[in-house]
């Protein structure tokens, strides 16, 4: 065979080897890609800070993974289980107590109806469990807790999915008023867009203002927004009272709000009385540069005179 026809025949050889390479690598897929095990560890994104507006959207943040047990649930009571594992993989056990408790967990059907606020028990093997009620449809569970070892707050979400027939609930329109149980709820003030804001919330039953309200997790109420869609985390805090003013049992807890994204926001207010826990719930829509429920920058008929949260 002479020179040039070997050479032909070489060159030809390679393609082929070379052909059948990116074959494989097509069919197998690259070392980093998707469904390779690199690529199936989720990534250790940072969290957004506490309280922030993008909260609960990641189900990993600063090496520690929100891992439900299962992820599929039966409609009615269910329990829950589920791990945090830490970034050596293994089960967190170690937590900072905030407001009374290891980790709280904010569950919500993505029609933000079924809201509940859940209080999980750890077992010595890292697992938390917890019972909740479920109707069809898709669930979002956000924990809120602090890891002893990382020494600040993280809030990660994770979904669930319950068998049935889904039957999906308008979202109630924007009010400064809101009734639950026989109570009263006011609200004055709402979110804003890129700043913070105040809201203050004002109890009253029978048309007389309620003044003994009781310490739920460590104050006279807890408050959560979510938003619509995504089921974005926003947790406001309440306001420091003055150095010389002693914190209030009602009727007015104010709360200060990190800044919001423009969107539709349902506030969920747990406050206690009478040795029960109620719920007000209000829809609050955030334009660009706007606050308050339907944009406005206060609610109307809202009382004066407010007091602080505490």
């Amino acid at each position: 065979m002479n020179t040039p026809l070997k050479l032909g025949v070489v060159a030809l050889g390679l393609g082929a080897v070379f052909a059948a390479a990116v074959g494989v690598g097509l069919v197998v897929g690259p070392v980093d890609g998707p469904g390779s095990p690199a690529a199936a560890t989720p990534a250790a994104a940072p969290a957004p800070p506490s309280g922030a507006a993008d909260g609960g959207l990641a189900v990993t943040g600063s090496g520690y993974v929100l891992e439900p047990l299962e992820d599929r649930l039966p409609a009615g009571t269910a329990s829950l289980a589920f791990r945090v594992l830490g970034p050596d993989g293994a089960p967190v056990a170690d937590y900072d107590v905030e407001h009374v408790e290891d980790l709280h967990l904010v569950a919500a059907r993505r029609d933000l109806t079924g809201y509940q606020r859940l209080h999980p028990e750890l077992g010595p093997d890292g697992t938390w469990r917890v019972p909740l009620e479920l109707t069809p449809g898709s669930w979002r569970v956000v924990a809120d807790f602090t890891p002893s070892a990382l020494g600040r707050n993280l809030t990660l979400g994770t979904d669930l999915q319950v068998a049935g027939g889904y039957d999906p609930q308008p979202l109630p329109e924007p009010a400064a008023v809101a009734e639950v149980d026989g109570y009263s709820v006011a609200l004055t003030g709402g979110l804003a867009a890129g700043q913070e804001s105040e809201l203050t919330f004002s109890v009253s039953r029978d048309g007389r203002p309620v003044t003994d309200l009781q310490p739920y997790l460590g104050a006279y109420g807890i408050l959560v927004a979510l938003r619509t869609g995504d089921l974005a985390y926003l947790h406001p805090h309440p306001a420091e009272p003055p150095a010389s003013t002693a914190p209030t049992a009602g009727p007015h807890k104010t709360y200060v709000a990190p800044a919001a994204s423009p969107g539709t926001y349902r506030l969920f207010l747990d406050f206690r009385h009478d040795d029960a826990v109620h719920t007000a719930a209000f829809t609050v829509r955030v334009d660009p540069g706007g606050v308050g429920p339907d944009g406005d920058a206060t609610a109307p008929d809202a009382p004066a005179g407010h007091g602080h949260g505490d």
